[in-house]
């Protein structure tokens, strides 16, 4: 039996404003033919299939295309869990359709835990796998608030919701693979402590519920394989070889340039799960050049020798004040395949925060303030200033509102 376990491909994701349908579609269709090619049994997809709860026509568009060619290959079942990023009532909707098509969606706790367990079955009908699926736990989901309690108190019972859901769940998947004896796969979308980020790989810090990890041991040793989401770089949970992140199939920042990603192909022997690291294509590179202008402008004539295209973040670090170097970088890559996405000039910001009064740190400035000292290091005429801090302001409001939609 050969599972397939990827997660957070995030579709509908923007980099600096660019929607990456192109990439994503790229990946979905290679997916797909990876599918048919090793005649792949089982898809698990552990959450954050979307980058945001309201995602747009064409990133849904990708989303049950690729369900669609995933039914009709020999693949029998596809197990998608929801994760923080999703919106679990969009996902649940079809979820009667999509039922039977073989494609198993789980987006929030049911009153009973064994409504969480799916018993799979072969191509003759026999069961052949159970599968723990649960979705992102919400605060709202799993714990009741008790009036006067601290936020300790909040932390704690919410810690103990996840372990009581967790624990609910596994103990009837553990019954069912005991007297079926065939392997029990779990899935969770979670930050697991002990887990690995990259400073901009798109992970946020949200806690759930002001929660920053969850323990390892929620997940019962008799789970013979456990397929999580949340984390972007591939990894072991707590160093075992049968419980996994999958990674983000695609890049999801520069700071990712030239990251190997990947999705995790674990072929059972009975109960026991070898697990390899499959290598996603490239199908857009991101390049970082940073350094002085003409190390900048040396890196990008070299990105054009080379001729493949991708996506470029431009960090200016010299010393020198650079007149033009927003037009001097695009006249670069002009006529290209190469795409520029930011320009970031560090030492205009070590300008404006030099000008910080003694005492002050950036962490207790706000983002407005730092944009009007950053206005005032560029010299920006003041008759121009304010309808620059409107739209700013109109941009923050968005992101936040992004954030507390997600």
């Amino acid at each position: 039996m050969l599972l397939l376990h990827t997660s957070d491909w995030h579709i509908g994701r923007a980099l600096y404003g660019r929607r990456r349908y192109r990439e994503t579609g790229r990946f979905l269709d290679w997916l797909a033919d990876w599918i048919e090619e090793h005649l792949v049994d089982v898809l698990l997809v552990a959450g954050d299939i979307f980058d945001t709860s309201t995602p747009g026509n064409r990133a849904q568009s990708l989303y049950y295309r690729f369900l669609c060619r995933v039914a009709a290959s020999a693949c029998r079942h596809v197990v998608v869990i929801s994760g923080n990023h999703d919106s679990p009532s969009l996902l649940a909707a079809p979820r009667e359709l999509l039922r039977e098509l073989r494609i198993h969606v789980i987006t929030a706790p049911a009153p009973d835990p064994a409504d969480q367990v799916l018993l799979l079955d072969d191509a003759e009908g026999r069961p052949e796998l159970v599968v723990c699926a649960v979705p992102y736990l919400r605060d709202r989901d799993i714990r009741r608030s008790a009036p006067g309690e601290s936020m300790a108190e909040k932390q704690a019972r919410l810690l103990e919701g996840i372990r009581a859901h967790y624990r609910a769940v596994c103990a009837h998947g553990i019954r069912l693979r005991n007297e079926l004896d065939i392997p029990l796969v779990a899935m969770g979308h979670l930050f697991a402590a002990g887990g690995q980020v990259v400073d901009g790989d798109g992970v946020r810090e949200l806690a759930v519920g002001g929660l920053d990890r969850v323990e390892t041991d929620i997940f019962p040793p008799e789970i013979d394989y456990l397929a999580l989401g949340h984390l972007h770089q591939a990894q072991r949970v707590g160093g075992a070889d049968n419980r996994r992140y999958s990674g983000a199939p695609l890049a999801m920042g520069f700071a990712e340039a030239g990251r190997e990603k990947s999705v995790l192909a674990v072929r059972f022997t009975g109960r026991r799960p070898a697990v390899q690291k499959v290598p996603v294509p490239c199908f857009r590179p991101l390049y970082r050049i940073s350094g002085d202008l003409e190390t900048i402008l040396s890196g990008l004539a070299e990105l054009v020798q080379q001729g493949e295209g991708g996506l470029v973040e431009v960090i200016y670090t010299g010393d020198a004040v650079v007149a033009g170097l927003g037009d001097q970088v695009f006249a670069a890559v002009d006529g290209t395949d190469l795409e520029v996405l930011s320009i970031r000039n560090t030492r205009a910001v070590a300008r404006a925060m030099a000008r910080m009064h003694s005492g002050e740190a950036l962490e207790e400035m706000d983002e407005e303030e730092v944009f009007r000292r950053l206005l005032e290091d560029r010299g920006v005429p003041e008759r121009q200033r304010g309808d620059l801090e409107n739209c700013f302001r109109e941009i923050l409001l968005t992101l936040h509102e992004q954030d507390r939609d997600a």
